[in-house]
């Protein structure tokens, strides 16, 4: 008979997961050890390794996850079939709220992932490619000329610059939080939006 796992597994790879992206994002991948894993848990190296075989294991279940995440969070939304602004609210509002308490892996997302294979480096490629194209259909709906310029992924890449780097930024302590900031960056990019001129180049497409 299989010998199932024990209660609180789960838990423990999860709390592993979330010591081991605070020390990439202060450290780097390539400079952090298990040793330095294990000790932040409270572990022994033998007892990491019973959770996850290597670092890179860990540093694929952070990236990965947060990017599914993510993309779980853009089906939700549109899943809804709202309206287009406030669906671009909705998804603006959730993405800030993610980023509030996965600052490390995103930033192990945005910095560490090309430490990963090509084939997982891909699978999270496609998974990030999916995200953008789920606000890029949003603000396509907003402003249907982007759509047809073929603007609408450019248009949405400068939103993700504005919402993608908080954490080099926002302080926990600080006086503004995550709740506060996500209908101002929502406000600046709704505001700005029928503002743009298409290149000359790209109205005629």
């Amino acid at each position: 008979m299989a010998r199932g796992r024990a209660a609180g597994y789960d838990e423990q790879r999860e709390t592993i997961l979330r010591h081991a992206a605070a020390l990439f994002a202060r450290s780097g991948y390539p400079a952090t050890s298990m040793n330095q894993v294990a000790e932040a848990c409270g572990l022994s190296k033998a007892t990491l390794y019973h959770y996850y075989r290597d670092k890179y294991a860990v540093l694929v279940q952070i990236a990965e996850g947060h990017v599914l995440r993510l993309h779980a969070l853009v089906d939700e939304v549109l899943a809804q079939r709202l309206a287009p602004e406030p669906a671009l609210r909705a998804l603006v509002q959730c993405f800030v709220a993610e980023y509030a308490g996965a600052q490390h892996a995103h930033r192990v997302l945005t910095e560490d992932v090309r430490f990963l294979s090509a084939e997982d480096r891909q699978r999270i490629l496609d998974h990030e490619r999916a995200v953008v194209a789920g606000f890029a259909h949003i603000v396509g709906q907003l402003q249907p000329p982007l759509q047809q310029a073929a603007l609408a992924k450019p248009v949405t890449m400068l939103l993700f610059g504005m919402i993608n780097w908080t954490f080099t930024w926002m302080k926990p302590e600080g006086a503004l939080d995550h709740d506060a900031l996500a209908p101002m960056v929502a406000d600046l990019f709704l505001g700005g939006l029928p503002a743009i001129d298409l290149p000359a180049d790209r109205a005629a497409v």
